[in-house]
């Protein structure tokens, strides 16, 4: 397998505060003050939705752009559930401003099922984990 991404979380001083770094990028992480955190910064779902959001973004920008579609002011709204018996959903709504026949739409939608991002939550993720000693 190839590496596509990386990220390094280290803990902070104050509690489940985390300092990550990504592709030269540092980032917080933090819960809110409702669970124990700070609230200094997104939680980790929140970038969750944020990864899914930015993915499908960018490859409708992308596919827009091949097929000559103007999509104006483009947007991802991304909203995950989850209930006591343990299931989990993300609804995922995009807009525009321009104005798209319905054919544009479908289009659109069909290709957002087959994001990178999409398709790797969908698929779920083998996960090694491994620890030792600094």
């Amino acid at each position: 397998m190839k590496a596509i991404a990386n990220a390094s979380v280290k803990a902070g001083d104050i509690a489940y505060r985390q300092e990550i770094t990504t592709a030269g990028f540092e980032l917080l992480a933090d819960e809110p003050v409702t669970a124990g955190g700070q609230g200094a910064g997104p939680a980790p779902y929140d970038y969750l939705l944020a990864s899914l959001g930015a993915c499908t973004s960018i490859t409708l920008q992308m596919y827009a752009a091949h097929k000559g579609w103007e999509l104006g002011d483009f947007s991802v709204d991304l909203t995950l559930l989850k209930n006591r018996e343990g299931d989990t959903r993300i609804e995922r709504v995009l807009k525009c401003s321009a104005s798209l026949s319905a054919e544009q739409w479908d289009g659109l939608i069909n290709v957002a099922g087959k994001t990178p991002v999409t398709k790797t939550l969908l698929a779920g993720a083998e996960i090694n984990t491994t620890g030792g000693t600094d």
